[in-house]
């Protein structure tokens, strides 16, 4: 039972107060402790989990608990924890329990990265970090079969021979005479490769590298310098594509921008409409993703004030919570942050806090999320992996690669996110967004291929396919800003892509209002 427990822990990214473990672990069924800490995560915002959280939660707690069928013995240990839930002392008959698991039966799985409590952060964190995100991408690496006799920088002989090794691109730069010069470390040293200009294809992906890629590298050498042959990234592969036998629909939006003078909420009261009619697609809807930026925040960038019709957080995502409790009951929403939402900025970013949001925690089918997440979403033995990604680094990508910006990407983001999937890695280069470094395992690192890759950031939908892999960057629910006005960039809102994950066929639904979007901004109103 702890093993399980354990497990559970871990795959959540959770931190247990020693009593409360003891408490989880007293439950005699496993997927009733599993569905236990699903619910007090859930519902509390928090993983971390103490007294504390228990305390400040306990009518919700007092509910779950009242159903447990040796809650007798539960009750005890409570007592211990100094938490008196005056539960009744009458024994619940075993068809309790076959209630119980029905209530809280899930037909999705949701894995937050890991948001552990801030700390003072150290060099040697970065270190460690970059370590445990070489092993995990080193073992993907490992995987590709072209990549033949594999060796570590430091077996690299004096003698000229050709060989593969694993490195993570620490330098790169371009030569006089327009060859590239790239040098790699892995954990036991550092060599530097030459990708002559000639070498179309190779040379064309040395183009693509950015510093802190890692990479498989095919060369010839000796330990003084290697001419590379070829270059293999992670990349992701899906080979056969997950349908399911229902016609489950799932919609995704993202960047609602509540709050803002510029938020469409005559065209989201149009979505809304739409979704609770008898639309042939609209019924069919059981999942909603929102990929961040679920408001517009106050002190996002100078001035920002001039700009609101809401200057509170929380009247912000009271807006955002009236939009969400007119969704039908029967479709699960998901939502992780973004830039402007009441979190932290550095990435992974933990769920929405609830000091400010705390009306999203009524909301019984919204599950709130970390940036990033990655949920599974269940019918039988089958699974449909959708990873949610707000997408800060997509401007990184579109800045530092050539193509990108030639051909300029932030009109079709999702190729810049192509090559997250490429590199299997949401932000690889360590100064394209704020993060915060851990030790033990990096949560930007996509370790299992996802069915689809949902994003937003950039306000424009855009859709891809990439070996097997959907991507879909998300539209917004915000006219054009003064400072996209600025920089150029047209924003396309109020689409919504909505995939059938049993035919795979994905339509795109618009409920601008034209009116609307196109208003002089410019002239002020009065919120309505």
């Amino acid at each position: 039972m702890n093993e399980e427990i354990v497990k559970t822990i871990r795959e959540k990214g959770l931190m247990l107060e020693k009593e409360i473990f003891d408490l989880v672990s007293n439950f005699k069924d496993t997927e009733m402790a599993r569905d236990f800490l699903n619910e007090i995560v859930r519902y509390s915002g928090q993983k971390i989990i103490t007294r504390s959280v228990l305390s400040k939660n306990f009518e919700y707690v007092q509910k779950l608990i009242s159903n447990i069928p040796e809650k007798e013995m539960i009750d005890d240990v409570f007592i211990r924890l100094g938490i008196n839930l005056e539960v009744t002392k009458e024994i619940i008959k075993k068809e309790f329990k076959k209630e119980f698991k029905q209530e809280f039966k899930q037909d999705y799985q949701v894995f937050y990265a890991d948001t552990k409590p801030n700390k003072k952060i150290e060099v040697n964190d970065f270190v460690c970090h970059f370590r445990a995100r070489y092993q995990q991408l080193q073992k993907i690496l490992m995987h590709r079969t072209e990549l033949q006799n594999l060796v570590s920088i430091n077996k690299i002989s004096g003698n000229r021979q050709s060989f593969s090794i694993i490195g993570i691109v620490s330098e790169k730069r371009t030569t006089k005479n327009g060859n590239i010069i790239v040098k790699f470390e892995d954990l036991t040293g550092e060599i530097s490769g030459v990708i002559k200009s000639d070498r179309e294809e190779v040379f064309s992906k040395a183009k693509e590298l950015q510093l802190d890629d890692i990479v498989g590298i095919k060369a010839a050498g000796n330990r003084d310098i290697l001419f590379i042959h070829d270059i293999i990234y992670p990349d992701a592969f899906i080979s056969e594509k997950v349908r399911f036998d229902n016609e489950t629909c799932v919609a995704f939006l993202s960047d609602l921008h509540a709050g803002s003078d510029r938020h469409l909420k005559k065209s989201m009261e149009k979505f809304l409409v739409w979704v609770n009619s008898e639309h042939e697609i609209a019924k069919k809807i059981k999942y909603i993703f929102f990929v961040g930026d679920n408001v517009d925040g106050v002190g996002v960038f100078p001035g920002q004030e001039n700009f609101l019709n809401l200057k509170s957080m929380k009247e912000q995502y009271e807006l955002v919570s009236s939009y969400l409790k007119r969704i039908p009951k029967h479709i699960t929403m998901f939502m992780c942050p973004g830039q402007h939402d009441a979190m932290r900025v550095a990435e992974p970013q933990p769920p929405i806090d609830r000091r400010y949001a705390s009306s999203l925690y009524e909301i019984e089918n919204l599950v709130l999320v970390t940036n990033p997440t990655l949920v599974k979403l269940n019918e039988g033995n089958k699974e449909f992996k959708v990873l949610m990604y707000h997408g800060a680094s997509i401007h990184t990508f579109i800045n530092e690669i050539e193509e990108l910006r030639e051909m300029k990407a932030h009109n079709c983001p999702a190729k810049a996110v192509k090559h997250m999937l490429k590199r299997r890695h949401l932000s690889p280069t360590h100064s394209s967004v704020v993060y915060i470094p851990y030790v033990d395992k990096d949560p930007l690192v996509i370790s299992e291929v996802p069915d689809v890759l949902c994003t937003g950031e950039v306000h424009k939908l855009d859709i891809e396919n990439y070996n097997g892999v959907l991507i879909i960057t998300g539209s917004c629910w915000q006219a054009k800003t003064a400072f996209e006005e600025k920089v150029g960039n047209e924003p396309d809102p109020c689409k919504v892509p909505i995939l059938n994950l049993k035919t795979r066929e994905l339509k795109v639904f618009d409920f601008g209002v034209e009116e609307e979007i196109n208003r002089d901004f410019n002239k002020k109103e009065t919120e309505k």
